[in-house]
C-alpha cells in the first residue's frame, strides 16, 4: 500500500514537473521579443555609442534593420534550456512547501505564501543561472553587431565553452547574486500573488476556477512581480554581460558596486529601465503559461494549482 502511494507520488510530481516545462517554453517562446527589448533598454547607457536617447520602438526598428524578424528570437535556446529547469524546480518546490505547510486548504497568509515563493525561486535559478548568463550574453551580442563590432559568440554551445575556457567553471555563475536577489523577488511577488489572488478570486464568487480567474490573477501578479523585480533585473542584467578585459578586469567589482556605479551616471530612475517592457512581457508570459499550465493539469488529471 505505501509503495503503491509513493509510486503514485512520484509520477504525479514527475507529470508536474513535464507539465510546467511545456507551459513555461510556451509562454517563453511567445514573449521572448519582448524580453530582448527590456535587455537591451537596460544595457543603453553602458555603452560610449549610447549618449542619445532610446526606446521600444527605436530598439525594435535597430534590430529587424540589422537582424531581420529573426533577430528578435536570439538567445531564445538558452532561454528555453533555462525554462527547463528553472520554472519546474520553483513551481512545483512552491506547491509542495505550501502544501506541506497547510496541506488541507489555502489558509497561508499572503506574507507566509511570498517567502516560500521567494526561496522557490532562489533554488530554481541557482540552477539555471548558468542558461540564463548564456542568454544574456547572446542578446547583447546582437547590440554589439549593430555598432559594428563583432559578436563574442556564434551560439549557446559557443558561449558555454568560450565562458568556460576564458572565465573558468564559475564564470558560468557570474552576477548569481543579484541573479538569486532578482529571482527572490520577482517569485515573491509572482507565485505568492497569482496563489493569493486566484483565491480571492474564487472564494469572492468573482470568477469560478477557470480561465477568468487564471486571467485576473496573472495581471496581478505580473504587475507585482514588475516592480518588486526590476531594480535587481537592471543590476543582474549589466552584472551578466560584462566581460573579463584582456587584463582580467571588469566594469562592476559586485552588484553592489553596479547598483552605485548606475545610480551615479544615470540616475535613481535607471534602476526602473525596461519597466514597460519588462511588464508588457511579464503579463502575456504569466498568461500563456498559467492558462495552459492549469489546462495541462487538468488533462493530467491533476488538481487545480
Amino acid at each position: 500500500m505505501k509503495a503503491q502511494e509513493f509510486n503514485d507520488g512520484r509520477r504525479a510530481h514527475t507529470t508536474k514537473l513535464a507539465v510546467t516545462a511545456m507551459s513555461a517554453m510556451a509562454a517563453e517562446t511567445v514573449t521572448f521579443p519582448i524580453d530582448l527589448i527590456k535587455t537591451r533598454l537596460q544595457l543603453h547607457g553602458e555603452s560610449l555609442f549610447s549618449s542619445r536617447r532610446t526606446s521600444a520602438v527605436r530598439v525594435v526598428s535597430e534590430i529587424l534593420r540589422n537582424d531581420g524578424v529573426l533577430g528578435l528570437y536570439k538567445g531564445l535556446s538558452p532561454a528555453i534550456i533555462r525554462h527547463m529547469f528553472y520554472t519546474p524546480i520553483r513551481i512545483v518546490n512552491y506547491e509542495f512547501l505550501r502544501n506541506f505547510l497547510v496541506p488541507a486548504d489555502h489558509t497561508l497568509s499572503l506574507s507566509s505564501k511570498a517567502i516560500i515563493g521567494g526561496i522557490s525561486g532562489v533554488i530554481a535559478q541557482v540552477v539555471a543561472s548558468p542558461a540564463d548568463l548564456v542568454k544574456v550574453r547572446m542578446q547583447a551580442d546582437s547590440r554589439m553587431v549593430s555598432q559594428g563590432l563583432q559578436p563574442r559568440y556564434c551560439g549557446p554551445f559557443d558561449a558555454f565553452n568560450k565562458i568556460i575556457r576564458t572565465e573558468g567553471v564559475r564564470g558560468l555563475w557570474k552576477g548569481v547574486l543579484p541573479n538569486i536577489q532578482r529571482a527572490f523577488l520577482v517569485n515573491m511577488g509572482e507565485l505568492a500573488c497569482y496563489d493569493h489572488a486566484k483565491r480571492f478570486v474564487i472564494d469572492n464568487n468573482i470568477a469560478n476556477d477557470n480561465i477568468y480567474a487564471h486571467t485576473l490573477s496573472s495581471i496581478m501578479s505580473g504587475l507585482s512581480a514588475t516592480t518588486l523585480s526590476c531594480p535587481a533585473d537592471v543590476i543582474k542584467t549589466r552584472m551578466m554581460n560584462q566581460a573579463a578585459d584582456n587584463q582580467g578586469n571588469c566594469k562592476y567589482k559586485n552588484s553592489y558596486d553596479c547598483l552605485v556605479k548606475t545610480i551615479r551616471v544615470e540616475g535613481l530612475k535607471a534602476l526602473w529601465k525596461g519597466f514597460f517592457p519588462t511588464w508588457a512581457r511579464l503579463g502575456p508570459w504569466q498568461f500563456v503559461f498559467w492558462v495552459s499550465y492549469e489546462k495541462f493539469r487538468q488533462i493530467a488529471g491533476l488538481s487545480s494549482f
